[in-house]
């Protein structure tokens, strides 16, 4: 069964039922439940009141009124108490955001189990690989370089990601230690911040975290950071998603033809890159032509959290 990153709708309350109140009829109410004395002239007439049916409809669109009222207030007050941080798909004008389709992660094959499940001792990730990497956010642009055959990339088109003269040892590195598939999205969006994630599959969880200490290691760097430094105590290591790590990565200045943000998540057997870059006059805030700038910061942390929920 899929699993949905997006958060669970709030309970909804019960409606109100509005109960019709049963008039007493007056005659009956004046029943004498003692004799008395009789006047000598009867009173007049008291004019009637308005017909019984008219004010049975007031009542019943009263109570109407009030019904929907009190759904609306209940509606709106469970879409208002969700925290930002619970919905990390929603885009707003107040922290820049980008807008997610809904995220869901893969069906397992039948009889498969999930990658951290008693007894999946290597931690593997039997859902399609191609299907645990992040979706473009609405409005993108789609990298068509990163497509692949079938949406498999080849080893050589991953290795592009890197500084050229550490391209050929660490594809030697990711055959010896076990690389089995690799699957890739990229998209621009509108600001022009590009955005490529690569996904990793190894033969085991064993693997994984060899390649992931010598990559944070800076083995071989992403190409345009090859002096990016990395972030420690910061937000990555406080973001609560079970069974992944995060090593996050900034270029410092001077940028080159982009300024570039990256970062690794471990997750059994999957390591996931993603790099973020912004380039010249076309992203973060600079805005001057020929010079670089960062990608907003609240963009990157989105798309990291978000791959690290679809591969925990």
């Amino acid at each position: 069964m899929s699993e949905t990153l997006q958060p669970t709708e709030p309970p909804q309350e019960r409606e109100p039922v509005a109960v019709e109140s049963q008039q007493q009829d007056p005659v009956a109410a004046e029943s004498p439940q003692q004799p008395g004395p009789v006047p000598a002239e009867a009173p007049a007439p008291v004019a009637a009141p308005r017909d019984r049916r008219v004010l049975r409809a007031v009542l019943r669109w009263t109570a109407a009124v009030a019904v929907f009222g009190l759904v609306g207030a209940a509606t709106a007050y469970g879409v208002t108490e969700q925290k930002r941080t619970d919905l990390p798909g929603l885009a707003t004008e107040s922290d820049g955001r980008w807008d997610f389709p809904a995220i869901e992660k893969p069906p397992l094959p039948d009889g498969s189990p999930a990658p951290f499940a008693d007894g999946n001792d290597s931690e593997t990730h039997y859902a399609d690989l191609r299907k645990l990497v992040l979706p473009m956010p609405r409005g993108a642009r789609p990298d068509r370089t990163l497509a692949g055959k079938d949406g498999w990339l080849p080893t050589p088109a991953y290795l592009d990601a890197y500084e050229k003269d550490a391209r050929q040892d660490l594809g030697q590195q990711l055959k010896d230690d076990g690389l089995r598939q690799i699957a890739a999205r990229g998209w621009t969006t509108p600001d022009g911040t590009h955005t490529r994630i690569y996904a990793l599959r190894f033969t085991s969880a064993a693997f994984t975290r060899i390649v992931h200490a010598d990559l944070t290691d800076n083995v071989a760097s992403p190409a345009d950071a090859p002096y990016a430094d990395e972030e420690y105590g910061g937000w990555a290591e406080k973001v609560n998603v079970q069974y992944t790590k995060r090593n996050v990565f900034t270029e410092a200045k001077p940028y080159g033809r982009a300024a570039v943000r990256y970062a690794y998540i471990e997750a059994g057997d999957v390591i996931a890159l993603v790099i973020q870059s912004g380039e010249a006059g076309k992203s973060g805030k600079s805005g001057e032509a020929g010079k670089a700038a960062l990608p907003p910061r609240i963009t990157f942390q989105q798309t990291v959290v978000l791959q690290s929920q679809l591969l925990g």
